[in-house]
């Protein structure tokens, strides 16, 4: 598992306070995208005091997106992240669903297009389509793709977290879940674009249907090297 080292700069937010997300970044760098047309997605900080963000769907019957992301402010390049880490609990998934949820270079051009449509990315994924609750890890760096890697856990009905470890380097990428490592038969190799930049990133979706999938996400921080 990852630990904070000497010269590290710490980025975090547990969404402490009354906050609203909206298409303009806030003071965390932290901005949404909505798709939604007849419906109205929720993305709101609850628990008062003790700091939670809820990203919800609407019950309207269309297609939704919504993305929280740092609105293509790109602060942490590949070689200098030591590791990604939030803690996150799901509900009201079905097989329309898809989130996935990690770092990503630029969000992609067409809002409505696939999360796989982002050439660059580190992130922890459910496939509604294939299985409801169960994780899968991936990573690309436009050269070597890694996808739907099988972890052996599952996100639903109850508080995780997961960690992104890149302190092993770009040629071994790791992931955890509740401090265990996952998907560690493959070798996540995000070398080829070292200097690439990242932001933070998590995608809902869900493609019909008045299903109300969403999120809570009670942190989210990421560790980089000191730069002088």
């Amino acid at each position: 598992m990852p630990v904070i080292v000497r010269e590290t700069v710490l980025y975090e937010d547990m969404f402490f306070g009354a906050r609203s997300m909206s298409t303009t970044a806030d003071s965390h760098g932290w901005a949404i995208k909505d798709t939604s047309t007849a419906g109205a997605p929720t993305y709101a900080s609850v628990n008062g005091d003790e700091g939670t963000l809820e990203v919800k769907l609407a019950a309207d019957s269309e297609e939704e997106v919504i993305t929280l992301y740092h609105k293509d402010i790109l602060t942490f390049r590949l070689d200098q992240i030591l590791y990604v880490e939030f803690v996150m609990q799901v509900s009201g998934f079905n097989s329309v669903t898809t989130l996935v949820a990690g770092i990503a270079g630029p969000a992609r051009t067409t809002h409505a297009q696939l999360a796989d449509a982002e050439t660059y990315n580190a992130w922890f994924r459910i496939e509604g389509s294939v299985d409801v609750d169960n994780v899968v890890v991936e990573t690309d760096d436009t050269v070597t793709d890694n996808d739907d890697k099988a972890t052996g856990k599952t996100l639903v009905a109850a508080y995780k977290r997961f960690v992104i470890d890149f302190q092993y380097g770009l040629k071994d990428v790791r992931f955890y879940i509740d401090g265990d490592r996952v998907a560690s038969t493959t070798t996540f190799d995000m070398s080829k674009t070292p200097t690439q930049r990242m932001q933070p990133y998590i995608d809902l979706r869900k493609a019909s249907g008045t299903g109300v999938p969403a999120y809570l996400l009670p942190v989210y921080r990421i560790a980089r090297k000191l730069v002088m």
